[in-house]
């Protein structure tokens, strides 16, 4: 038998008040540890929403940053899960990192991953005030379910996914800040869909709700079935058993993976 994961995805409401962001987190970690839940996924920007915040970015994050990070921890520990959550991590300047971290449930900050794609797009330019990473994603493993990790814009990059899964990833936690507008929603839903399709692999996707985002949290399985959606609500957690042995089965069937003829490897006949 192969292993499982129970996950959650939580969704909610950041503001510029990281204390209150601190307590919707706390909350909503409670709630996923009373559901079973061995891994609770937050959205990009749970610790602080940027694009509100008066003054200096630079000196909020300086400040919210290792806040942030003790919540986590302290969190993690209490309930005895992990926790994948998104923030901003200082650079010394006003255009700091925006940085997904893994915590495990001793409260040890394990992974972390500086967002690659910033969001230049839709007449947006997130590269306005946040420094972009340089490196690839990690993987990390949780409890024998190996985890990749995706920040919001880089879901409409296939090959960053795809990356991901070569390197062994069952599983791509996505925790997004997904700006509403034309078509957006269905992009969204789409793409998260697409990556799981594509990939035969299960996909956690936590989405911020705050105003001007569209929330649309949602868990999906190897064959691109959703198995749970939060829709518009403004707070609120899905739980998901995510099995490996689903995963099997659809890449029986489905063997998308193995049947990939790269052109390096393609034999090209005289």
């Amino acid at each position: 038998m192969n292993p499982s994961l129970v996950a959650a995805v939580a969704q909610l409401a950041p503001t510029v008040d990281g204390a209150a962001n601190r307590e919707a987190i706390a909350a909503l970690t409670a709630d996923a540890a009373r559901a079973g839940a061995r891994l609770v996924v937050f959205p990009e920007e749970a610790m602080l929403l940027a694009g509100d915040v008066t003054g200096p970015l630079g000196l909020v994050v300086e400040e919210e940053w290792p806040l942030f990070l003790a919540q986590l921890s302290l969190l993690a520990t209490q309930h005895e899960l992990w926790i994948i959550a998104g923030g901003y991590e200082p650079t010394g300047s006003d255009r700091p990192f925006n940085t997904l971290v893994v915590v495990n449930p001793r409260g040890e900050v394990v992974e972390s991953y500086r967002k690659l794609h910033l969001y230049d797009a839709f007449s947006y330019r997130e590269s306005d005030y946040v420094t972009g990473g340089t490196e690839l994603p990690p993987v990390v493993m949780i409890e024998g379910v190996a985890i990749g990790l995706v920040n919001c814009y880089d879901i409409r990059f296939p090959e960053l996914s795809r990356d991901l899964v070569a390197r062994g990833a069952d599983v791509l936690s996505i925790s997004a800040a997904w700006v509403a507008g034309a078509r957006k929603e269905e992009h969204w839903e789409t793409l998260v869909k697409a990556r799981a399709i594509e990939s035969t692999c299960w996909v956690l996707a936590a989405g911020s709700s705050s105003p001007e985002c569209i929330g649309s949290s949602l868990i999906v399985d190897p064959m691109g079935v959703e198995r749970a959606g939060l829709g518009t609500v403004k707070e609120a957690i899905a739980v998901v058993e995510l099995s490996l042995d689903r995963t099997a089965e659809v890449r029986e069937v489905l063997p998308a993976l193995a049947n990939r003829r790269l052109v390096s490897t393609v034999t090209v006949q005289e």
